[in-house]
C-alpha cells in the first residue's frame, strides 16, 4: 500500500489513538510489531497516519494491547471505513492552506461544537461581508480573490451548524461585539443576524461581558470539538502564526473545566441577545 505523503487530521488522529492505546499497554513499536506480524516501520507509518489498517487489524492491535474500551474501537472502526467518502473541504485542497481544511474537517465530524472568540464573531456566524472585511485587513493584504476564495469557503463551512444538524454553542466576549472590521451598515448587519441565528433552535449564543468576575478567559480564540466519545474530543486554538489541535487528554479536560465555568459565568441566551440589540442602537447613534 502505498504511503499517503499528506494525510488527513481524522487519518492522523487515528495513528494518534493507535499509539496511546500501545503506549498504555507498555509495548514499544517493535514489541507490537512482533505481536501482529508487522514490522517495526510498519508500526511507525500506521501511527503517524501515513497508512491505513483494516477493522480487522485495528481490532487485533487493540485485543494485543489489552484495550477493554470497546467504544473507543468502534468509533476508531468508523474513522477506517469513511475511506472512500471525501469531505466537501477536499474540493480546495490544492487552493486552500491546510488550515482551512482541518477546520473543516473538524467540524464536519464533530457531535456537537462550541467555540470561545474574543477578537470577531466566531466565523460559522458570520456574514459574507462581514467575513469578506475580517480577510480584507489582513496584513500583508491579501488579493482580492483570496480574500473571495476564503469568504467563499467560510460561508460553504457554515452549513453545519445552519442545518441543525450538529448542536453548536457561541460563547462570544463583548470586545468581539463591538470590533469593526468595515463601516457602520457591514457592523450591524453582522449584529442582527447573529441575534437571528441566536434563535435557532440547535444554536446557542452566550455573551462574556466585560464586567464578569473570575471567567478564566483564555487570550485566543478557540473551538471545542466533540467527537463520538469523550476520549476524542478536540480543541482547536487560533494564534497569530496559524491554528493548532490538541487531543492530549490534559489538553482537552483543561478546556471542559474552562466551558464549565464560562456557561456560568456568561450572560443568559436572552440577556446576550439584549446585549447585542443594545450595540447594535449605540451603533446607530454614533455611525
Amino acid at each position: 500500500m502505498a504511503l499517503r505523503s499528506n494525510p488527513t487530521l481524522r487519518q492522523r488522529r487515528l495513528g494518534v489513538e493507535l499509539r496511546r492505546m500501545r503506549e498504555q499497554a507498555g509495548f514499544g513499536g517493535s514489541q507490537l510489531a512482533r505481536a501482529i506480524g508487522a514490522t517495526p516501520a510498519q508500526i511507525t507509518q500506521m501511527e503517524a497516519g501515513r497508512t491505513g489498517i483494516s477493522v480487522e487489524r485495528l481490532r487485533t492491535i487493540a485485543a494485543t494491547c489489552m484495550c477493554v474500551n470497546e467504544s473507543l474501537i468502534d468509533a476508531l472502526a468508523e474513522i477506517i471505513t469513511e475511506r472512500g467518502r471525501p469531505g466537501w473541504w477536499e474540493e480546495y485542497r490544492d487552493a486552500l492552506a491546510t488550515d482551512f481544511l482541518e477546520n473543516a474537517e473538524l467540524e464536519g465530524h464533530a457531535k456537537r461544537l462550541v467555540t470561545y472568540t474574543v477578537t470577531f464573531v466566531p466565523g460559522l456566524l458570520q456574514t459574507d461581508a462581514y467575513a469578506s472585511a475580517v480577510f480584507g485587513n489582513s496584513i500583508p493584504p491579501l488579493p482580492c480573490h483570496e480574500v473571495d476564495l476564503r469568504t467563499a469557503f467560510r460561508m460553504r463551512r457554515q452549513q453545519v451548524v445552519r442545518s441543525g444538524a450538529v448542536p453548536y454553542t457561541a460563547y462570544i466576549h463583548e470586545a468581539a461585539l463591538r470590533m469593526r472590521f468595515s463601516g457602520a451598515k457591514v457592523f450591524t448587519d453582522q449584529l442582527d443576524a447573529l441575534v437571528e441565528s441566536s434563535e435557532r433552535s440547535a444554536t446557542s449564543v452566550r455573551v462574556v461581558p466585560f464586567a464578569v468576575d473570575g471567567l478564566p478567559s483564555p487570550s485566543e480564540n478557540f473551538t471545542y470539538a466533540e467527537g463520538p466519545i469523550p476520549e476524542l474530543d478536540t480543541v482547536q486554538i487560533d494564534t497569530g502564526l496559524g491554528c493548532q489541535m490538541f487531543d492530549a487528554p490534559a489538553h482537552v479536560a483543561k478546556f471542559r473545566a474552562v466551558l464549565v465555568q464560562m456557561e456560568s459565568n456568561s450572560l443568559s441566551e436572552g440577556e446576550s441577545r439584549d446585549l447585542i440589540q443594545s450595540i447594535k442602537k449605540e451603533t446607530g447613534r454614533h455611525g
